[in-house]
């Protein structure tokens, strides 16, 4: 039976000469991969470019449960972005932030809610004017919200330290590595609230970014199964600083 649904491009890999299985997440039936052919001839109706990371899509696909690999009958970029291929600093955070959710999305079935924010969030990024720097660190502690770990408010105003391991503000010293202090852990929490819209309103310097982006890939790793290293992290780094 054919189904629409919208899809956020995950992973592309190569099948055969011509073709790929592509990872998707969709806003239907959550993680999906699909056998997609002649993605690499010159004139291909679907073609590689459209498949590239976070990308996002519209498709007309079948799909049958007792299936681990689906195929599409149609599919176009929806929306066709305008500045995320073109900019590299865009490019760059969007390749992180695509290994980050690779490696965090485990939804097997429908998450509209994780999904509206993703496709949003990337809309909104390839919109904006100018490539924020903060944009990948609000968004990643955003998205602890839909992944079931966001960072508890509750005692933030009597405590002077916030415990990744447990996810909450602390008044004493946790006795391991796995903490923030005060002046960290008030901006960890800034870039967790503010919207999108305002992320330019909080200067950060390159050295203070670098080191809230290292403590928030522990975070995901302390409460992510079989999360691992993260490759592109390196990358990002020479493009920001």
């Amino acid at each position: 039976m054919l189904h629409k649904t919208r899809g956020i491009v995950l992973k592309t890999t190569t099948y055969s000469e011509s073709s790929v299985v592509v990872q998707m997440f969709t806003e239907k039936f959550g993680i999906q991969s699909y056998l997609i052919n002649g993605v690499k001839k010159p004139r291909a109706k679907i073609s590689i470019n459209m498949l590239q990371p976070l990308h996002l899509v519209d498709m007309v696909v079948y799909h049958k449960n007792t299936t681990g690999i689906q195929r599409v009958s149609e599919l176009r970029p929806s929306p066709v972005f305008s500045s995320i291929p073109y900019n590299i600093i865009k490019s760059t955070i969007i390749q992180f932030l695509n290994e980050v959710l690779y490696k965090s999305i485990r939804q097997q079935m429908a998450d509209e809610l994780l999904f509206d924010f993703i496709f949003n969030a990337v809309c909104w990024f390839d919109e904006s004017s100018e490539p924020n720097t903060n944009y990948h660190l609000t968004f990643l502690l955003k998205l602890t919200r839909f992944l079931g770990f966001s960072p508890s408010l509750e005692t933030k105003s009597e405590a002077a330290f916030f415990d990744l391991q447990e996810g909450e503000f602390k008044s004493r010293r946790p006795p391991h590595l796995n903490f923030l202090e005060k002046s960290e852990a008030d901006l960890f929490i800034m870039l967790f609230n503010v919207p999108f819209e305002k992320i330019n309103e909080i200067k950060i310097t390159n050295k203070t970014r670098r080191f809230l982006l290292d403590k928030i890939l522990v975070y995901y790793t302390l409460h992510t199964a079989s999360f691992g290293n993260i490759k592109s992290h390196q990358i990002l780094e020479e493009i920001l600083s």
